[in-house]
């Protein structure tokens, strides 16, 4: 796929060969095709509000109005990935190409922006959610959506898995009515930020697989209750293995005691994902092995400092982490703190 998008580029002129300018500009065929590859950072440089009226699937949204759009992006975008960017008709985006691609980014414009993407009949939606994909080793793509705090959205082979659903934080709602119904939906603890009987409710069809912990699955009255350890086969190609997630700082134990509460490591067709739950870098995260993805919380006094974060990063090893829970928690240092590490680490809207 990369050879192909290289030679569409190439033949449709775009590269940047005669030095002009640093980036690359595509038509919407070749945007598209370029946007399907899961390496690839798909950004909208247009206001929150017009964000909001309608955008590509699973773009992270930086207003490169904002004075601050650099600080953003360097803190949210991986310079090894390339970005595609767009914005209402190609002239903002291609400021922020500018900016982005001398500091290092490579960086796909979109020409003619999103009027010239639906003048050609292409999908937008106005689910905001940021999504990272990533593909399995048989090939298969599986797609993370950023909801909120602790709640992921995870897309796979036609699959609906929701994360611990929670339709409103403070002034922060999500419509679960617009996802569908979920096939599976994985909840750690009964804590409100995580247990929201009715976001379960509108989620649940006839088919829908609950797994949680013991406590959860007694107050809602069902629900495949795992215990630290236990080990569950949903389909021959997709298991969970619940883990220890509790507090180990002196005046904090009675947040998530230990034994009480679940972190889960869910394999999907061999990519293997950790969703820590509520949890310090507790000893056992050293035992997890092959981890490719790892959601970790980061607000003290309920979960983990940045600190602790980058000691439990370390004792995981994923290939990509997600700091995720952290609500108003600074976490836009960790990337730089754990690239010697060769952690991927990517900020997404989880506060």
């Amino acid at each position: 796929m990369r050879k192909l998008i290289s030679l569409l580029l190439a033949l449709l002129g775009l590269n940047t060969a005669c030095g002009s300018k640093a980036y690359e500009d595509a038509d919407v065929a070749t945007f598209d095709a370029l946007i399907k590859q899961n390496d690839v950072q798909l950004l909208d440089v247009r206001t929150p509000q017009e964000f909001a009226q309608g955008h590509l699937d699973g773009a992270i949204n930086i207003d490169v109005k904002d004075g601050a759009f650099m600080q953003h992006a360097t803190a949210r975008l991986d310079t090894a990935r390339r970005v595609a960017v767009y914005c209402r008709s190609g002239r903002r985006s291609a400021d922020a190409a500018r900016m982005l691609s001398e500091a290092g980014y490579k960086v796909v414009n979109l020409k003619g922006g999103i009027m010239e993407w639906q003048n050609r009949e292409m999908p937008v939606t106005t689910v905001a959610h940021e999504m990272d994909a990533f593909t399995t080793p048989n090939g298969k793509t599986v797609k993370f959506y950023a909801l909120m705090h602790g709640s992921i959205r995870i897309c796979y082979d036609n699959l609906e898995i929701e994360v611990d659903p929670v339709s409103r934080l403070g002034e922060r709602e999500v419509d679960f009515a617009a996802l569908g119904k979920a096939d599976y939906i994985l909840v750690t603890h009964e804590h409100a930020d995580h247990f929201d009987k009715a976001a379960i409710n509108m989620l649940t069809k006839e088919s829908t697989r609950l797994v949680t912990n013991s406590r959860c699955a007694d107050m809602l009255g069902y629900g495949q209750a795992m215990a630290n350890g236990d080990h569950l086969q949903l389909r021959d190609d997709i298991t969970i293995d619940a883990v220890p997630a509790y507090n180990t700082t002196e005046g904090h134990l009675q947040f998530h005691p230990r034994g009480r509460d679940n972190g889960f490591v869910l394999t999907l067709d061999g990519l293997r994902i950790y969703i820590a739950g509520d949890t310090e870098d507790i000893p056992e995260m050293a035992t997890l092995a092959h981890i490719d993805i790892a959601f970790l919380p980061c607000n003290q006094p309920y979960t983990m400092t940045p600190d602790q974060l980058i000691r439990a990063a370390r004792m995981v090893k994923p290939r990509v982490l997600f700091p995720y829970h952290y609500g108003q928690t600074d976490v836009t240092a960790l990337p730089a703190a754990l690239r010697a590490d060769g952690i991927d680490v990517r900020i997404r809207h989880y506060e």
